[in-house]
C-alpha cells in the first residue's frame, strides 16, 4: 500500500475530518451552548448564599430563606458525598386590587450543592428551619483509631 492511498482524500478518517470540520456555525453554537437546565441550575445556585462552618464534630451549612415554607426545601445526599440543598420561593397570591411598584425579592427556584468531605457522616445529617433561616448540621465521622502494631508468633522450625 503506498502513501497516497493511505493519506489519500478518499480516507475515511480523513473523510469524517472533513465532515466534523464543515459543521455550520450556528449548529457548532447550539452543540456547545449549555442545557436549559444547567443555565437554570446556574442561576439559581448563584442566588443561593450560604455560610459554611466546621465545628469540632460537625460541618453547618447555614441559608437564608425567608418566605419559604419547610415543605417547598428540600434536603438530600447525592452521589453520596454531595449536599444538595434546593427548593422553590413562590409569590404570594396577589390580592385584588393590588399592583407591584417595585419588586426586588427574589422568587422561583433555588439550589445549592456542597462536596461533603471525606469524615462526613452522610446518615447523621439534620435540617432545621427556623425564622427563615435553614441550618443543614452534618455529623462528622470519629477518627479512626490508631493501628496497634500485630505481634506475630515466632515458631521454631
Amino acid at each position: 500500500m503506498d502513501c497516497s492511498s493511505v493519506f489519500g482524500l478518499n480516507n475515511p478518517v480523513i473523510l469524517t475530518l472533513q465532515h466534523l470540520m464543515d459543521i455550520p456555525e450556528e449548529t457548532e453554537k447550539a452543540i456547545n451552548a449549555p442545557t436549559r437546565t444547567y443555565v437554570r441550575d446556574a442561576k439559581a445556585m448563584a442566588s443561593t448564599p450560604a455560610d459554611v462552618e466546621e465545628l469540632p464534630s460537625s460541618y453547618v451549612f447555614v441559608v437564608d430563606m425567608p418566605g419559604v415554607k419547610s415543605g417547598e426545601i428540600k434536603v438530600q445526599v447525592e452521589d453520596d458525598n454531595v449536599l444538595v440543598i434546593s427548593g422553590e420561593r413562590k409569590r404570594e397570591e396577589d390580592k385584588e386590587g393590588c399592583r407591584y411598584l417595585r419588586m426586588e425579592r427574589r422568587l422561583g427556584k433555588f439550589m445549592r450543592k456542597f462536596s461533603l468531605p471525606d469524615n462526613a457522616n452522610t446518615d447523621a445529617i439534620s435540617a432545621v428551619c427556623q425564622d427563615g433561616v435553614l441550618t443543614v448540621t452534618v455529623q462528622k465521622l470519629p477518627p479512626p483509631e490508631p493501628k496497634k502494631p500485630k505481634t506475630i508468633e515466632v515458631k521454631i522450625a
